[in-house]
């Protein structure tokens, strides 16, 4: 049974991090609580990188393997098997970032589908992601968030794209592995999420095989869910939903002003939280058609599913609902979870080093700035410690 302490028991949540994967831990959410030392980093590293200096052994020993699986898949298997053991799957995420070219976004579309091939053969894997952008050039969603005309060429182009998102859904169902689609800037989701659609309704007949992704900081996501969910209804297919609160506040809020529109962002955290835990509510209402994946770090919003699971004798591994957080962070709400018989899955990063950079400076960079996460992953890894020491 969930309480309110449940997220506060850290033998269960640090069980497999030995005492200097501890330590390491403690150290780069201590160099990450200090703001100005982040920005330093970032710039360092990024010029040693440019500059080619011999940094990379570096990153893979600290940061990298706090925050990713591994090179490539096959060396992410330890860590994979390792936490299934204690009851949380993993989802692989090729964090590649900032491709633009047909050569990159084939060889993209190769390794998600490598990834479901993988995913087959390990019920460690039950889902697969990947991001639109990595599969077509942000400009020509752009246009066509616009409805802008598209030339014969980028007809093409655009007929490449939706290629590659049907290649990947319909392996997926093949396979019965699940496939998240992640979510992307305002001005290139409606793209995005119409693609999106239309794979739900060739794939998702007789349960949820294809996930959209809601950044629930846009003020507009619940109605958008809303509509979704009567076209659905009237279509006879389902719905799968990643939920998460967004990735993209600073450069959303810029953008509105720079361009002189109103912000789709929610005007505070609070108003955001709402909609997340509205968002959690209308769907475990509507689970016989709605699946949900609960993509947080915030532990009342996770006390929350639990709790409308319980008033609404849902099982605890009923497989339309799941709670996902990133691997390296919030291990006290995965294995805690976990431990309880939830569906857990930690999103698993991995890459070539250098080409994972973008994403472990984003993860820093959005550590320092949400109000209190460093510092709650702080204070647990020092009660472990503590907790180590005199037992």
């Amino acid at each position: 049974m969930i309480n309110k302490n449940t997220f506060d028991n850290t033998e269960i949540a640090f069980s497999l991090k030995n005492d200097s994967q501890l330590e390491r831990a403690y150290f780069l959410f201590k160099m990450i609580s200090i703001e100005p030392l982040v920005r330093i980093g970032t710039a360092a590293t990024n010029f040693a990188l440019k500059a080619n200096l011999p940094i990379e052994g570096l990153i893979r020993s600290t940061v990298f393997d706090h925050f990713c699986g591994g090179i490539n898949e096959e060396d992410c298997l330890p860590v994979i098997h390792s936490m299934y053991d204690k009851g949380v799957s993993s989802v692989l995420d090729y964090s590649v970032e900032g491709k633009e070219n047909e050569q990159e976004f084939d060889s993209a579309l190769d390794t998600v589908l490598n990834i479901i091939e993988f995913a087959k053969a390990l019920d460690a894997i039950p889902i697969a992601v990947f991001k639109p952008s990595g599969f077509g050039r942000f400009g020509l969603y752009e246009k066509k968030n616009k409805n802008l005309e598209l030339n014969n060429n980028e007809i093409e182009e655009w007929k490449r794209i939706e290629a590659r998102f049907d290649a990947v859904c319909k392996k997926a169902k093949a396979y019965d592995v699940a496939v998240l689609i992640d979510a992307e800037e305002s001005w290139i989701q409606d793209a995005a999420d119409a693609l999106v659609t239309k794979m739900m309704k060739i794939y998702n007949t007789e349960k949820p095989v294809v996930y959209n992704t809601l950044q629930m900081y846009r003020h507009d996501r619940m109605t958008f869910l809303q509509k979704e969910h009567a076209r659905a209804k009237a279509e006879g297919y389902y719905l799968g939903y990643k939920l998460v609160r967004g990735a993209y506040i600073e450069k959303e809020n810029e953008s509105a002003k720079d361009k002189n529109y109103e912000s789709p962002i929610c005007k505070s955290k609070e108003l955001t939280d709402e909609n997340f835990n509205t968002g959690l509510r209308y769907i475990i209402e509507h689970l016989d058609c709605i699946s949900v994946f609960a993509g947080t770090h915030n532990e009342e919003s996770s006390y929350l599913l639990t709790e409308l699971m319980a008033k609404n004798q849902i099982l605890n591994n009923d497989p339309r609902v799941w709670f996902g957080q990133l691997y390296g962070m919030s291990d006290h709400i995965s294995f805690n979870l976990s431990h309880l018989g939830y569906n857990v899955a930690k999103y698993m990063p991995f890459g070539p080093v250098k080409d994972v950079m973008p994403y472990l400076i984003r993860r820093a960079e959005e550590n320092t700035s949400v109000a209190g996460q460093t510092g709650r992953e702080l204070n647990l890894i020092k009660k472990e410690k503590k907790r180590r020491k005199l037992a």
